[in-house]
């Protein structure tokens, strides 16, 4: 290989391997300090943590209902035969159910509708309203315009108090579909809230709780055509069961102070 070659009688070294090359001065930078964060006062970390064990004691006080399974092991709820529940069709019928509803002053309330299964699908329900009383139920279908009347009347009326479950999904399709608003209504829900129940507990866990009793409902009846022009014995006993069973509740309830007679 061919290097560098160097004067034998030199004892310099090449002019460019004279001295190392110095480094160039690095500019003056001056130094940021770091804010460092300011310490939370002893107050306020006082305040944080009381409000912390706070929510998080109050997070374990809440009440939880009963399971399916637990409830499935209780005597079950008996409720109105088909000898108590009542369709009426002629506009005299629809005149005496109203007039007795609104004679009692307070009724079990619920409402059905035919499921929709595709998405984007509406609902143009509710097709069933549902009254309770003491000692019977009231079955309106809505495909016959004097049931209709007679169930919009009772809806929009502020003397007939509707005691209910998850009322708030019923105020929506009540106003597509008669353009009323629900009133004078008490959503056992918000009662239970209150008492210290998460979410919604629904008619299945009220009952365990309150009544000790075992409220069974058919999946297949609840998804089932509400729209058809006659409704089976099988679902005219889940609605009028889903009303009285709420009036029951609503009694237990008052019995023990939580709701004022």
């Amino acid at each position: 290989m061919e290097g560098l070659q160097m004067d034998p009688t030199s004892t310099k070294m090449p002019s460019s391997c004279n001295k190392m090359s110095e480094p160039e001065p690095r500019p003056n930078r001056r130094r940021r300090r770091r804010r460092r964060p300011a310490s939370p006062s002893p107050d306020s970390s006082a305040d944080g943590a009381q409000s912390e064990h706070q929510e998080k004691s109050e997070e374990q006080t809440r009440l939880m209902g009963p399971t399916k399974a637990e409830t499935a092991l209780l005597p079950a709820f008996e409720g109105v035969s088909l000898d108590q529940i009542y369709v009426p069709i002629t506009q005299a019928e629809c005149r005496d159910a109203v007039d007795e509803i609104r004679a009692a002053g307070i009724g079990g309330f619920d409402t059905e509708a035919k499921p929709t299964f595709r998405k984007g699908q509406k609902c143009n329900g509710p097709h069933v309203v549902q009254f309770a009383l003491t000692d019977k139920a009231y079955i309106f279908q809505l495909h016959r315009s004097e049931c209709e009347n007679a169930a919009s009347e009772l809806i929009a009326s502020k003397e007939v108090l509707k005691v209910g479950f998850g009322l708030k999904n019923d105020h929506g399709q009540i106003w597509n579909r008669l353009q009323i608003p629900l009133n004078h209504v008490l959503d056992l829900d918000q009662t239970f809230r209150k008492m210290g129940y998460r979410g919604q507990i629904g008619v299945r866990g009220a009952m365990g709780v309150l009544l000790k009793l075992c409220f069974k409902k058919s999946k297949s009846t609840t998804t089932s055509n509400w729209s058809l022009p006659e409704l089976t014995p099988r679902q005219l006993t889940y609605a009028a069961n889903d009303a009285f069973a709420a009036l029951k509740i609503m009694e237990a309830l008052q019995a023990e102070g939580h709701i004022e007679k």
